[in-house]
């Protein structure tokens, strides 16, 4: 059984947690952690996004998913880093298709354009790795998605450290209607273009394939990785693949949109 792996922490830890939370709250960004903590590790980094997940949930937020960032290279070469990464995502976190979003809400966001899945059933870690079977077996709905990411970090002045401590840059998920997770379906997902429109113009698009060369692949990672600091995924989460394309800043008074042929389409208006 894979174990928690976290290990000794960097002594900045809480203290980071508790900027970057109150960055969060107040919308004012604050330094580049490891700017001034060049030693924080990938650990570290999943520390301190637990402890603020933790916080909201005991405020009364719950968790309904997770988002796997940086899966395409477009993104990585955007944000300067050379591999995935994983957040989550709360219920307080999702805004309705064909809703509104306040962009005074946020700080510095950007629009991506997604697969998100519905899980039909746990993956629960063993003592072997997740195949790719195990996960297209547990994917009960796939939809479109409009990820909203956020940086409480200035100037998106982010590496792979920072961006995990500050909950994979997670803010807003927009997900649109679910269609039943067909293996004709999913068969088909890395050949589907995903285009990202602002006011009905086109500013960002790729196919699935962009996303580690299978959207399903970014779960296998995911369900892996979750594995080694002790937790999985369940019934009922939703999972955000991750982006096709280079992220595209927000605007008030647009609206975006993901569309795809063949899936229902997703909007949300900034206002």
């Amino acid at each position: 059984m894979p174990t928690d792996t976290r290990g000794a922490l960097h002594a900045a830890v809480p203290s980071l947690a508790a900027e970057l939370a109150e960055a969060e709250r107040t919308r004012r960004p604050i330094a580049q952690p490891t700017s001034s903590h060049p030693n924080l590790t990938v650990a570290d980094a999943y520390e301190i996004q637990r402890r603020n997940i933790a916080r909201r949930v005991e405020a009364g937020e719950r968790v309904v998913g997770r988002k796997i960032g940086l899966t395409s290279l477009a993104m990585q070469r955007q944000l300067g880093v050379d591999q995935p990464d994983f957040g989550a995502i709360l219920d307080t976190m999702v805004v309705p298709h064909e809703g509104e979003q306040a962009l005074d809400d946020l700080v510095a966001a950007r629009a991506e354009a997604e697969f998100t899945f519905r899980l039909a059933s746990d993956l629960v870690p063993g003592e072997s790795a997740f195949t790719f079977e195990q996960v297209r077996d547990a994917v009960g709905e796939v939809m479109l998605s409009l990820e909203l990411i956020d940086s409480r970090i200035a100037d998106w002045k982010i590496g792979l450290v920072d961006t995990v401590a500050d909950n994979a840059s997670s803010a807003r998920l927009v997900a649109g209607p679910g269609v039943p997770a067909t293996p004709e379906l999913l068969d088909t997902l890395p050949e589907r273009i995903l285009t990202l429109t602002r006011d009905g113009e086109t500013v960002g698009e790729g196919p699935g394939s962009a996303v580690l060369d299978h959207p399903l692949n970014a779960i296998v990672w995911l369900a892996d990785s979750l594995a080694q600091y002790g937790d999985h995924l369940r019934s009922g989460d939703l999972v955000l693949a991750g982006a096709v394309h280079a992220a595209v800043p927000l605007a008030a008074g647009s609206t975006f949109g993901v569309t795809s042929p063949g899936l229902p389409d997703v909007t949300v208006r900034i206002v």
